[in-house]
């Protein structure tokens, strides 16, 4: 038996996942670091760890993401944005519109009743509105990344953060920290702030419910929570949003036989 594998390989992480018989099999999350080959193959092989299977075993392999080109061992690649569409429609067919938030870039895509790409938009110009404005943000903050979402929940007066741009925003949270202003709002007002330009990307090809969170950001409470607000609807979050690329790229694989 072979056993189709997507591999999803971002700027901050890269995720590789197997399937069996049309099932998740076992997947594995790992960083992506300097080397994005480097990164894939490790990913790999901790999923085969996982699976208990062998390199042998490995049927076709569809690489996706930032730095699928880097993946020479796939036999194809596959732009994100139809994994993306794939790998939600398998988790949630309902699903007509999928936000995606990495390391580096933000996207909405339309999702057909099939599971195809209807319309996209996406920002992969700037770092604002992604996983890296927020690490940045944690740092000047000198909080956890990872416990930013949390903290926010406790605000009661989220502060302003007018700026879309990194640098600029990154100025107003060091002046909002020097006036005293608590941490839990000014990282509510970061999470407003990333919602803010999400939900306009997202509003140009229509917001169309049911709507799916995916990618590493949807972990963050505090974005969901403000990207909620901002879009008007309940989101539904993956139980591991950061597999959903490399579960379409599985599903794709999956069909070459």
């Amino acid at each position: 038996m072979k056993y189709p594998v997507g591999i999803d390989v971002g700027s901050a992480s890269a995720e590789a996942l197997i399937l069996k018989d049309g099932k998740i099999l076992a997947y594995s999350i790992l960083e992506t670091g300097a080397n994005s080959r480097k990164a894939a193959e490790k990913a790999l092989e901790e999923a085969l760890e996982k699976a208990k299977i062998s390199r042998a075993e490995v049927g076709p392999i569809v690489a996706t993401g930032y730095g699928r080109i880097s993946v020479d061992f796939a036999s194809r690649q596959v732009t994100e944005i139809s994994c993306y569409a794939r790998g939600i429609h398998f988790l949630y067919p309902e699903v007509r519109m999928v936000i995606d938030i990495g390391g580096q870039d933000s996207k909405a895509i339309l999702v057909g009743k099939n599971g195809r790409v209807l319309d996209f938009v996406m920002n992969d110009k700037c770092a604002a509105g992604t996983g890296r404005f927020l690490e940045v943000m944690a740092r000047v903050m000198e909080v956890d990344v990872e416990k930013l979402g949390e903290i926010s929940l406790r605000s009661r007066n989220p502060a302003e953060i007018s700026s879309t741009c990194t640098v600029f925003a990154e100025s107003e949270v060091v002046s909002l920290i020097a006036r005293g202003v608590p941490v839990e709002d000014i990282a509510a007002g970061i999470h407003k702030a990333i919602a803010r330009r999400v939900g306009a990307m997202a509003k140009r090809i229509g917001v169309t419910p049911p709507v799916a969170f995916a990618g590493g950001v949807a972990k963050n409470v505090g974005v969901v929570k403000a990207l909620e607000e901002e879009l008007g609807v309940k989101l539904i979050v993956p139980e591991e949003p950061q597999i959903v690329g490399a579960l379409g790229a599985a599903l794709l694989a999956s069909e070459e036989g």
